[in-house]
């Protein structure tokens, strides 16, 4: 992030005069991805290499309840001791894969903690307060959706298989690697995760730049009155724009007079757990087949519950 923020500042004003709007604000929109989710991701790597490395082996496995349904819920509760938003959340679900726990229960960490966490329930308050029931939608849905996919997926025969080739590898080869040098696995830990998240994050990025670019605005918009397209408009926003889940409750903020409290709701639920961005990350440790699979649940249930806000509340 110093490195952008230098070279930001050193570089003369007339080095993106010579560029066209779109091509300046694709620019812009990809740096300000990337200066975002930079310490996130950095943070979610240093947790994930203290994980896997300095705690004792079995001892998160050891402390959770043995029922899988527990299980679970108490693994999505962990984001409430872990301040981290997605992007710091997929190379820290990696570590716990890595030291044992289930890709399922992983899975479950990985989608409840970014809204779970203490930064995105009070961020969130303060945008919302109590009106219209937004922020016990999110954190009740969020949980709910999380531990959803994460016993749908602990049915998978072969758990294995919803992983890419490449992490089984990296895995095999952590489970096989001498259990000394602490310091020195730190550091290749660390230099292994950055060197797959990096690259992962600069191209969902830059695709988040180039579709925020490529589609309107106004047109989202103009169907914020509708109970239906209201949700699905906001949903298609929060995969687009690929923010935050700390901040994205100041962002959606201004819509707030738009659009209806249930696509208001499906943005925060969706948005954290799916977007461009994410899947670029997530790529690196779940097959396409997976994400495909996951990416579909998660929409059908954030909608679901847009539209129960819409309707009901």
């Amino acid at each position: 992030m110093l490195v952008l923020l230098g070279i930001r500042w050193l570089a003369p004003a007339s080095l993106t005069e010579w560029m066209t709007d779109p091509a300046r604000d694709f620019v812009t929109l990809t740096i300000s991805v990337i200066i975002e989710s930079l310490p996130f991701v950095f943070l979610g790597i240093v947790l994930s290499s203290l994980v896997q490395v300095w705690l004792p082996e079995g001892f998160l496995l050891r402390r959770l309840p043995k029922n899988p349904a527990l299980r679970r819920l108490s693994i999505s509760l962990l984001g409430v001791l872990l301040p981290v938003c997605e992007c710091g959340n997929v190379p820290l679900s990696r570590g716990l894969i890595m030291s044992g726990l289930t890709v399922a229960d992983s899975m479950t960490f990985l989608f409840a903690a970014p809204i779970l966490n203490p930064i995105t329930i009070i961020t969130t308050y303060q945008a919302f307060g109590w009106n219209d029931g937004i922020l016990v939608s999110r954190i009740v849905g969020g949980l709910l959706i999380a531990n959803l996919v994460g016993w749908i997926f602990s049915r998978h025969p072969q758990p294995e298989k919803l992983l890419t080739p490449g992490f089984q590898e990296a895995c095999a080869i952590d489970a096989a690697a001498p259990r000394t040098g602490r310091l020195r696995r730190t550091f290749l830990q660390f230099s292994s995760e950055t060197s797959a998240m990096m690259p992962a994050l600069f191209i969902g990025a830059g695709i988040a730049g180039l579709i925020q670019v490529a589609v309107s605005r106004n047109i989202l918009i103009a169907l914020g009155s509708n109970p239906l397209w209201s949700v699905l408009a906001l949903m298609l926003l929060a995969f687009v724009v690929a923010i935050c889940s700390n901040v994205d409750a100041f962002f959606i903020l201004s819509f707030g007079s738009t659009f209806l409290p249930g696509g208001i709701v499906a943005f925060l639920v969706f948005g954290p757990m799916i977007d461009v961005k994410m899947l670029a990350l997530l790529r690196t440790t779940f097959t396409a087949k997976t994400l495909v699979q996951v990416s579909i649940l998660i929409a059908m249930c954030a909608a679901t519950l847009g539209l129960a806000v819409n309707y009901v509340l």
